[in-house]
């Protein structure tokens, strides 16, 4: 169950109250902590951490961060057991996206290319034509072709 929005203070009287409540995004329904770390704790998880990591990966951090969902969830004005939990995911997002900020191969780019909305080569469009999208487009913009019975076939399982 996520935490409950309605019972969280409307002005937020003190700092730690303000970044609870602008971070309260971040933090998920308390049942996916436990899915997590009953994940993470299975049989078949400890042996793909072992083939992947060489050892078993600590999964306490799941365990902590569901112990203080409930502790929240229960009292919304317990905001050191928020401020862990978004600490908590903040480090995991940070840990996610360590290799998209450390890439160095690729340049980011500051805008899209100039012609990035120009029609597509004549022998793509012909392949478009007669694809599922296209048929649908046509329908939601109030088209209606009748496909050639010839060109297109239908399978229908019964």
């Amino acid at each position: 169950m996520t935490p409950n929005i309605e019972n969280l203070p409307q002005e937020p009287t003190n700092p730690d109250e303000v970044e609870v409540s602008r971070n309260l995004w971040s933090i998920r329904p308390c049942f996916s902590y436990s899915e997590e770390y009953d994940d993470c704790t299975s049989i078949k998880a400890r042996f793909n951490q072992y083939f992947i990591h060489g050892e078993s990966i600590d999964c306490t951090q799941w365990k902590r961060d569901f112990d203080n969902c409930v502790r929240f969830e229960r009292n919304p004005k317990d905001t050191k057991s928020a401020l862990e939990l978004i600490q908590s995911e903040r480090q995991r997002r940070i840990d996610r996206l360590g290799a998209h900020y450390r890439n160095d191969v690729w340049k980011k780019r500051e805008k899209a290319p100039e012609d990035w909305s120009k029609p597509l080569p004549e022998n793509m469009q012909k392949d478009y034509e007669q694809t599922y999208l296209a048929v649908k487009a046509q329908e939601m913009r109030g088209v209606q072709q009748s496909p050639k019975d010839d060109e297109r076939t239908m399978c229908v399982v019964m």
